[in-house]
């Protein structure tokens, strides 16, 4: 066994047993994918993989307790890797972070500003996903840092910790007819087409539970994946915008007006994760401690580095 094949077994589960996309992600064909699968199954005397034909659908009972193995080997020797570069060059690496538009755009540049200029030396890679991408990144060990509203905080493995909270906002163009309600409701709303998140981000389950609770079905004229896309089509009277405070800068939005929704929408919280036993250079804990001034790096290597048996 070595160790292209323990990559190729890990990617083959990751890309949904879809060889040429593990071809594809190792810069190698689907016919050595295929060779390395077949080596390793003849040389452990198992059937790693469930086959319709030529195609892998799934995986064996011995097959699904090996990547167990395999993934943990695989985080092990990435670990090992970066002991290493600790040690020898503390100050210098990369630092991967993976994010969604929102608080890449609005949450995070005063940290990474900060950061920076702590660690000139470290090349920062910040990687705008979806909530869903971020955790299997994680997972995966493609990112040290994930930060998302969804999806972190109940995932298994994943040590995550409150960074901020915050509740969506009412947005409308300059004198729209919500300006002069008084007492905004949901039913004031929902009388208007209205802009917003697209389902699974930013806290997009929230503002749907608040109306189905009210018994109201809004005409959600448009859903996008980040609030500058919103912001726009709501100057281009499209509808009523629901965002994120944090998305609404007074100083930049100055044909907007924002309207208080935090008696409306439950509050939300945005949350900073890693991956339990996955190691952290010194700089990683840095910028955790950024963004979350009340812990520091003895609590976050608690949690870490806590065993929860293979992923």
């Amino acid at each position: 066994m070595n160790f292209q094949q323990l990559r190729i077994i890990s990617e083959t589960v990751r890309q949904n047993f879809n060889l040429t996309e593990v071809a594809n992600k190792l810069f190698t064909s689907q016919s050595g994918v295929s060779k390395h699968i077949k080596d390793l199954e003849d040389e452990l005397n198992i059937e790693l993989f469930v086959r319709r034909g030529k195609r892998l659908t799934g995986l064996t009972e011995p097959g699904k307790a090996l990547i167990k193995i395999v993934e943990r080997i695989l985080m092990d020797t990435r670990n090992i890797k970066r002991l290493a570069e600790q040690f020898s060059c503390h100050d210098t690496g990369q630092l991967i972070i993976a994010t969604t538009h929102t608080q890449a755009q609005y949450a995070l540049p005063a940290v990474i500003t900060q950061f920076k200029q702590a660690f000139p030396k470290v090349h920062l890679v910040l990687h705008q996903s979806s909530p869903g991408e971020i955790v299997s990144m994680l997972l995966g060990g493609q990112a040290d840092i994930g930060i998302a509203t969804e999806a972190l905080k109940d995932t298994k493995y994943l040590v995550s910790f409150p960074y901020y909270s915050w509740h969506h906002i009412i947005i409308v163009p300059t004198g729209h007819p919500l300006c002069s309600v008084p007492g905004l409701t949901l039913e004031a709303i929902a009388e208007f087409p209205i802009v917003t998140y697209h389902e699974g981000f930013t806290g997009r389950s929230r503002i749907d539970q608040a109306f189905i609770r009210a018994g109201l079905t809004p005409d959600i004229a448009m859903s996008a994946l980040d609030a500058d896309v919103i912001k726009t089509y709501v100057n281009l009277g499209l509808g009523v915008g629901i965002i994120a405070s944090v998305a609404f800068i007074p100083e930049k939005d100055t044909n907007l007006v924002r309207l208080n929704g935090a008696d409306l929408f439950e509050q939300n919280t945005t949350y900073i994760s890693v991956r339990q036993n996955h190691y952290l250079r010194s700089y990683a804990y840095r910028f955790m401690e950024l963004c979350v001034p009340a812990i520091n790096e003895a609590v976050i290597r608690m949690n870490v580095e806590q065993e929860t048996g293979p992923l």
